[in-house]
């Protein structure tokens, strides 16, 4: 039987399902993360591996028609070396053509059919995006924790642990967010709203804690700003509504003006629970604006679109 497979390889997870041409899942496999940035570009690889065999099943790998794969840190493919650690791993599965493309393009497939439109993407970092035929063809933002990731959890998480340090070197109160992060880092102990001492003691502590750790570990202050801006902290909401401006600026840079496509959103930060995805949403008032739904159904469609033509079924997860 004639089948695609679709893969979302990403920096936590892997998963893969294999569909044939009426968008029917025949089978779905997963494993760890398997960004090559993140991980060895052959843990990567193994692990992507491991994903497609579990959704081959029993299936016939040169019955593969397409398959294309959604990587976080696609980029790492451009080094000769781990191109061909991959190249070997798809040859080693018996499976062609493959075709390897940024996560944030499975992820736009995945919330819409239209061939054009744009999509941003906060998670742990953030990127922006335009679309066009179904390939990212320009990018604004994307260059990880040191020269941006603005709006994203990293950057949530730094300005939170900035505005705490504030707080304490100030003597300003400590709001329900300046206790969040003290309480992560530190411990309940290290919140001493009343003894300059205490709070001397605690900035030295957060800012040595903070810098002994791997800078993307800021990450996960970013859900207390959540929080604390729906207790009414208004640094906390300071820093999400800056958050907000950073993102629309970003994604609003890869349209061209005027344009009435789609805008698809993607990642943690950008749930319409959230604040800085509802302020987003409102800075968006007038463009059509989706959310992604599961990358691999992406990765999948994209596939099948490949293998059969524009007339191939949206998967849809059983």
């Amino acid at each position: 039987m004639t089948h695609a497979i679709g893969v979302d390889a990403g920096g936590t997870s892997t998963r893969a399902i294999a569909v044939d041409a009426s968008g029917a899942v025949l089978g779905t496999g997963g494993a760890g993360g398997a960004n090559p940035n993140s991980h060895p570009p052959r843990e990567a690889a193994a692990r992507i591996a491991q994903a497609i065999t579990g959704a081959l099943g029993g299936l016939d790998p040169a019955a593969t028609a397409a398959c294309v794969v959604g990587m976080a840190g696609v980029s790492k493919l451009s080094d000769p070396s781990v191109a061909e650690i991959f190249a070997a791993t798809w040859r080693e599965l018996g499976i062609s053509p493959v075709r390897t493309v940024p996560d944030s393009e499975v992820a736009y497939a995945s919330a819409t059919s239209a061939p054009d439109g744009s999509v941003l993407v906060a998670g742990t970092g953030s990127i922006a995006g335009r679309i066009r035929g179904r390939r990212m063809v320009t990018t604004v933002g994307g260059y990880g924790w040191l020269l941006g990731d603005e709006g994203s959890a990293f950057w949530l998480g730094r300005e939170a642990v900035r505005s705490t340090l504030d707080a304490l070197g100030r003597s300003e109160r400590l709001g329900p967010l300046a206790t969040a992060v003290l309480t992560e880092a530190l411990g309940p102990s290290a919140v001493d709203a009343g003894d300059p001492g205490a709070r001397t003691a605690a900035w030295r502590a957060l800012i040595t804690s903070v810098n002994s750790e791997a800078p993307i570990r800021l990450a996960r202050f970013a859900p207390f700003v959540s929080e604390a801006d729906r207790a009414g902290d208004a640094a906390a909401s300071r820093i999400t509504t800056e958050a907000a401006r950073l993102l629309v600026t970003n994604v609003m840079a890869a349209r061209e003006p005027g344009e009435n496509t789609p805008v698809v959103l993607v990642g943690s930060v950008l749930s319409a629970a959230g604040p800085v995805g509802a302020k987003v949403r409102a800075g968006l008032t007038g463009i059509e604006v989706l959310t992604s739904t599961d990358g691999v159904l992406g990765a999948a469609w994209l596939a099948a679109v490949d293998a059969f033509g524009e007339g191939a079924a949206r998967p849809v997860r059983p």
